[in-house]
């Protein structure tokens, strides 16, 4: 925005960029269209524009796509005596490098209070890159703690999430949880679930340990598929009673998308997540010599499962795909440039001879969309519409965002990403902005990147070159969401 001054008046004068020519791929549609972006909306989205503007971009042979928005991930989260390498500016600035203009953080409950809680998080959120929002992780419950949960509507935080492992840290008993979807309906929240089965995963480790079981492969051996499974229904089945919606995230296993549809069929306000990690990988990555890399919660399942989830996509079943982006250095011990810095943080070798001590969490926020696209998009398994779908335009609506984000109309944020579905790259930590030492996805060959990122109208991403800064995000106050 330009202001233009003399002794007697002032006229602001807005910023007008014009992309031409470009093919626009929303989650329902693809057509020609040229679109006007002034004041960091989207104002006109019409074929053949002439309009003066300041910047005019020739998208010719190139999609328009909305900007990605992540609902799912944990940036600057303390854990096992360290804390995940990506802050909320780094995290950031790999989502816009992949094409995400839109994340969703957890703020972590201290002490039952929440409005503590979400200052401390907001502090955390001031570098901020792109947009972003919270989710509030409901680790405590009691009588005030209920009475308080509504005003979480009033910060723009309208999720929960609820956890059925990590017994004496996280969990909530199912009375709790039963309680917290009630809230939760009479309030226009929702409630995500990590759904494991806490009471088997605390026998299971503890028998690990005592029979000197302490390899990676033992953080997925004792946490069973089919755990995930039960509470995934166990979940469900409480909000069937409470008529409440529940959201699941990181689904991993083949019975939790047939569960989805099992319920879902039958009039069920219950959603699905996956992430990129369980359409791929398996317990076997985890026997490998570097098998603490893929180490997070859930663990890696096994083919038919990431053959179940694909279906799960392919069908609709599912509703988004989110990263759970939680990245640690594979060696922290030594140190990585970032930005010119050189820096170390402790990460997976405090495992190196236990598994229960290796910090649960997998790199992937810049990932997402190229992945899926290569591996989905590409080989036909999902269609372009659905990419966007999954990616952008659901979680909008889950999370009470749409249309100002996930949508390419007039009236909305201007935060688009110009992909190029020709382009070919070689994948991998040297061409990520993730701040860590790897990458699950070294050397892949990828088809589909994007060229150019605007976040509300301002060019972010150009090429290989960052136009971003710290600060640039704002925190979006969420409505209510849709039950898809």
């Amino acid at each position: 925005m330009k202001i233009i001054s003399d002794s007697n008046w002032y006229k602001i004068d807005t910023m007008k960029t014009l992309i031409k020519h470009g093919t626009c791929v929303t989650a329902t549609a693809t057509f020609q269209s040229d679109i006007l972006i002034e004041d960091e909306k989207i104002t006109r989205l019409a074929p053949d524009l002439e309009i003066d503007s300041d910047l005019q971009i020739d998208a010719s042979g190139k999609l328009i796509l909305p900007g990605g928005v992540d609902p799912h991930v944990h940036l600057d989260l303390p854990m096992f005596n360290t804390v995940s390498s990506d802050d909320h500016y780094t995290g950031h600035k790999a989502a816009a490098f992949g094409g995400t203009t839109t994340c969703m953080d957890f703020v972590v409950l201290e002490n039952g209070d929440f409005s503590q809680s979400v200052d401390v998080w907001m502090q955390k959120a001031q570098k901020a890159a792109i947009d972003y929002s919270f989710h509030m992780n409901l680790t405590q419950f009691n009588e005030k703690i209920a009475k308080e949960i509504p005003s979480l509507m009033k910060m723009g935080i309208q999720t929960l999430k609820v956890f059925t492992a990590y017994n004496g840290r996280l969990r909530l008993d199912d009375g709790s949880i039963f309680q917290a979807l009630r809230i939760a309906r009479d309030n226009g929240m929702l409630v995500m679930a990590h759904c494991e089965n806490g009471d088997v995963i605390e026998t299971l480790v503890n028998e690990a340990i005592k029979n000197n079981h302490v390899t990676p492969e033992w953080h997925a051996l004792t946490r069973p598929g089919w755990g995930a499974v039960e509470a995934t229904l166990r979940v469900a089945s409480m909000a069937v009673e409470t008529e409440a919606s529940a959201y699941i995230v990181h689904m991993n296993m083949a019975g939790e998308v047939d569960m989805l549809k099992y319920m879902r069929e039958r009039g069920v306000k219950v959603m699905g997540e996956t992430c990129p990690q369980y359409l791929f990988f398996t317990l076997d990555n985890l026997r490998q010599q570097d098998g603490a890399k893929w180490i997070c919660s859930p663990p890696m399942r096994s083919k038919a499962d990431n053959e179940r989830l694909w279906q799960g996509l392919s069908e609709n079943i599912l509703q988004t795909v989110g990263t759970d982006h939680c990245p640690f250095y594979f060696d922290g011990t030594k140190p990585i440039l970032y930005e010119g810095e050189a820096i170390a943080i402790a990460g997976k070798e405090l495992g190196k001879h236990d598994f229960t001590k290796i910090p649960n969490g997998l790199p992937g926020i810049q990932d997402r969309l190229p992945i899926l696209w290569t591996t989905g998009v590409n080989t036909g398994k999902i269609t372009k519409n659905q990419f966007v779908a999954y990616t952008s335009t659901n979680p909008a609506k889950i999370f009470g965002l749409y249309p100002q984000k996930g949508a390419l109309m007039e009236g909305s944020d201007a935060d688009i990403v110009i992909w190029d579905e020709n382009k070919k790259v070689k994948y991998g930590v040297a061409m990520s902005h993730q701040r860590t030492d790897y990458n699950l996805y070294e050397g892949w060959e990828l088809t589909g990147y994007p060229e150019k990122v605007f976040l509300r109208g301002k060019l972010i991403v150009d090429g290989n070159e960052w136009k971003g800064k710290r600060g640039d995000g704002k925190f979006l106050k969420r409505n209510v969401g849709e039950v898809l």
